[in-house]
């Protein structure tokens, strides 16, 4: 799938470049494969990351509609390089990962195999009933604190591919046997392509903004950063230097995907801002996600939204609900005008965030 490329290497077409970014499908499939990796958070300010992904992106869609429609969509929850959902496609480059040796094997020796037995007799497993069944084993976890032993032995068979999440109930993960099989490319192929699937996702890409996300993957996939580096020297990711930053894009995928105009708040975790550098660089502040900030320290807000105004983030938004109404507070940097085409502009999509969050008949 192509994107926009910036005419010519200045600021303003990387602007316009990753902009673009914030394109249409109107299926939710389709925005899904597209995106090839949608990456996952649980706070809910005014709703989760993954839900406002794609409501920039979908039209209609709602909050919620993803974990609703879970079960038919060719989608996994699954690690790249954050947690979110992958494709099918993703899935099958992602896996089979490199062996590793899980803490819960020494800790718990044998746990896995049972669970990946009984769930093979007894199909989906609810984290409640797999206590039930295997007993309340307290193991330390990677941050010091104490487990489930079974809880553990499930997300490592799930990190392995060895199962996946098959719904979820209230929030909670539901395990199930996979339902698609590991690709059958060899691993310089595989390697090509998942640094294409970030290379396109996150396009234009600071250099160094990509290679950190080729770093958070390469425990499992040995070899990311040396293809990274090879795909650039051989030309397949085009290396712009604009005002002494490097940008990386896949070679040659142009396409007249406008950039969107008027209002658009987005995700922190968006593709369009995730790179905090290349947002900086790109439009001249810092933007800062502050959920974990202590309050007196924010200067922005606890889960403040970045805004656009056409190609430009010119400052950040505030959402939350209560009373069955939408409340906003809206910071802009300095020197930004709220003239009446702003004021229209940002009028409109207030008024899509409240359909996206039923607050509309």
């Amino acid at each position: 799938m192509s994107t926009s490329s910036p005419a010519a290497p200045t600021l303003a077409g990387l602007r316009q470049y990753a902009a673009s970014t914030l394109w249409h499908e109107t299926d939710l499939q389709a925005a899904l494969d597209r995106l090839g990796f949608l990456q996952a958070d649980p706070i809910r300010s005014p709703a989760r990351a993954q839900d406002l992904i794609l409501m920039g992106r979908v039209p209609g869609y709602r909050a919620g509609e993803l974990e609703r429609r879970y079960a038919e969509l060719d989608t996994e929850e699954d690690y790249f390089p954050n947690y979110g959902f992958v494709s099918r496609e993703v899935w099958t480059l992602l896996h089979p990962r490199a062996a590793r040796e899980w803490r819960i094997e020494q800790d718990a020796p044998g746990l896995m195999e049972r669970v990946l037995a009984h769930l093979q007799e007894a199909g989906d497993l609810h984290p409640r009933t797999a206590t039930e069944v295997f007993g309340r084993t307290r193991v330390q976890n990677g941050w010091g604190g104490g487990s489930n032993a079974t809880t553990r032995a499930l997300e490592a068979l799930h990190h392995s591919g060895r199962l996946r999440i098959a719904r979820r109930e209230s929030g909670v993960k539901v395990y199930g046997l996979p339902r698609i099989h590991p690709g059958e490319q060899d691993m310089a192929e595989r390697l090509r392509a998942l640094v294409l699937v970030l290379a396109r996702l996150y396009a234009p890409a600071s250099e160094a903004g990509l290679r950190m996300l080729v770093g958070l993957s390469s425990n499992e996939h040995a070899g990311l950063r040396a293809t990274l580096k090879d795909m650039v020297k051989g030309g397949t990711l085009t290396r712009v230097v604009v005002e002494g930053v490097a940008y990386l894009w896949p070679q040659g995928e142009v396409s007249a995907q406008p950039a969107p105009s008027g209002v658009r708040i987005v995700a922190p975790f968006d593709p369009l801002v995730w790179d905090r550098r290349r947002f900086e660089h790109l439009h001249g502040w810092t933007y800062r996600f502050e959920a974990y900030t202590p309050p007196a320290k924010r200067t922005m807000g606890y889960y403040a939204l970045p805004l656009f105004f056409a190609e430009k983030a010119v400052g950040w938004a505030n959402l939350s609900v209560s009373g069955g109404e939408l409340n906003s507070e809206i910071g802009l940097i300095p020197g930004v005008r709220r003239t009446a085409t702003f004021e229209r502009a940002l009028k409109a999509e207030l008024e899509r965030y409240r359909a996206f969050l039923g607050l509309t008949d």
